[in-house]
């Protein structure tokens, strides 16, 4: 054989026997080649590279919500309210169109009684119970249902249309106390939640789901903003408990989107900073007081002749009330207002909420644009003056969470 293929015959047969200890030692100690590499600085270090990739950890969730229901469901309540109907008897028609048109009284006017159900929240336990407004409307007898069985005459300490939530007292002691989650806790979309009412009149039940959306309006010209959720909301869940996995209330349970429209699983809540703020009002005054400045608006308009960029926060003026604040400050239609105070407004829900904070009686300074020329005018708020509640999604079958009224 000549030299040069013994040459290379021999850094073969040692190219094979190098490759095939190689593949032994990375087969008994998998490390070592990543070692090797990184000392002689040709790759990253062990740790780093364990770090880039590992994977983040996922959280898991409990296995039952057992103790989250223990721990709110004694403060949720069963809400019973009677009221009074006076009802004409008429002749029946078999058209409707005839029944519509022509009613014949066929009798005297008379009075039956009528029967509310829903649910409800105790705050403290001095007895104040926290629930919807819609569920004692024109109640002249209202019995609250406790956990424990008992059962109480409760009076109404004072209601709030725009948020539709009202303040029972019943007089009991010691009682429990709904946990409320901290202000600190901010929930997100995708946090399970637990629904605790009374649907159907069936007694106490809890469903399950998460916070399905953050923000909703259900009323364009109300500030009161809500949680949507798919854990199931039925009739009679008004004014119960929506908790979180710790059993803490984040919201008020108040309406729901139903079948009819072809719905599932879209319901929603008085979220519980909204609520613990008409609380604390009722309680200490009877009724809840908000700021109003008289003018309705909306989003910016953006024209070539606006001055504004494309994106320009703030809001457009579309009407203004005569006699107002807003008419007296100056306040004119097509204004931009781009301030509230010393801070920018984002658009029409954040001016609404911020407006709504304002005393009755304080003056704020209000910036914006007239044809492109900078203002500044103050003004004084007053009372916002009762809107009736008629949400925007009415159309859409959005309805109050109670069962409908029904002879007992």
């Amino acid at each position: 054989m000549k030299p040069a293929a013994r040459g290379i015959a021999f850094i073969a047969q040692f190219v094979v026997l190098g490759l095939a200890v190689a593949f032994t030692i990375g087969l008994v100690w998998p490390g070592t080649g990543q070692v090797l590499r990184a000392r002689l600085g040709f790759g990253p270090t062990p740790e780093a590279s364990s770090s880039t990739l590992a994977t983040p950890p996922i959280a898991s969730g409990p296995a039952s919500y057992a103790d989250a229901v223990g721990r709110a469901a004694p403060a949720v309540v069963n809400i019973y309210a009677n009221r009074l109907v006076s009802e004409q008897p008429s002749q029946v028609f078999a058209d409707p169109v005839m029944q519509r048109i022509l009613r014949v009284p066929t009798g005297p006017v008379t009075k039956r009684r009528e029967q509310n159900l829903g649910s409800g929240v105790i705050v403290s336990p001095d007895g104040y119970v926290l629930t919807n407004n819609h569920v004692i409307a024109s109640a002249y007898d209202i019995q609250v249902l406790l956990y424990d069985g008992r059962v109480f005459k409760a009076r109404v300490v004072g209601s709030d249309d725009e948020t539709d939530l009202a303040v029972l007292k019943i007089d009991a002691g010691s009682l429990p106390e709904i946990p409320l989650a901290a202000p600190a806790h901010k929930q997100r979309v995708g946090d399970v939640v637990l629904a605790i009412g009374n649907p159907f009149g069936i007694g106490q039940t809890v469903t399950m789901g998460i916070i399905s959306a953050m923000g909703r309006q259900l009323n364009l010209s109300s500030p009161e903003i809500f949680i949507q959720t798919d854990a199931a909301i039925n009739l009679g869940n008004s004014g119960g408990a929506l908790v979180n996995a710790y059993g803490e209330l984040v919201g008020i349970n108040t309406a729901l989107i139903g079948q009819a429209v072809g719905a599932e699983g879209i319901g929603f809540a008085i979220p519980v900073a909204s609520a613990k703020q008409v609380l604390d009002q009722i309680i200490a005054t009877g009724h809840v007081t908000r700021g109003w400045m008289g003018a309705d608006y909306g989003a910016v308009a953006v024209s070539a002749d606006s001055g504004l960029p494309s994106a320009a926060r703030g809001v457009m003026v579309n009407d203004v009330y005569p006699g107002g604040p807003a008419a007296t400050a100056g306040i004119q239609p097509r204004d931009v207002l781009l301030r509230f105070g010393t801070t920018g407004i984002v658009d029409a829900n954040d001016l609404r909420r911020r407006e709504a904070m304002q005393s009755p009686g304080s003056t704020v300074d209000v910036s914006g644009l007239r044809n492109g020329i900078p203002f500044t005018t103050p003004v004084k708020m007053v009372q916002r003056p009762s809107i009736p509640v008629q949400t925007t999604a009415n159309p859409q079958g959005v309805s109050p969470a109670i069962i409908p009224p029904h002879s007992p």
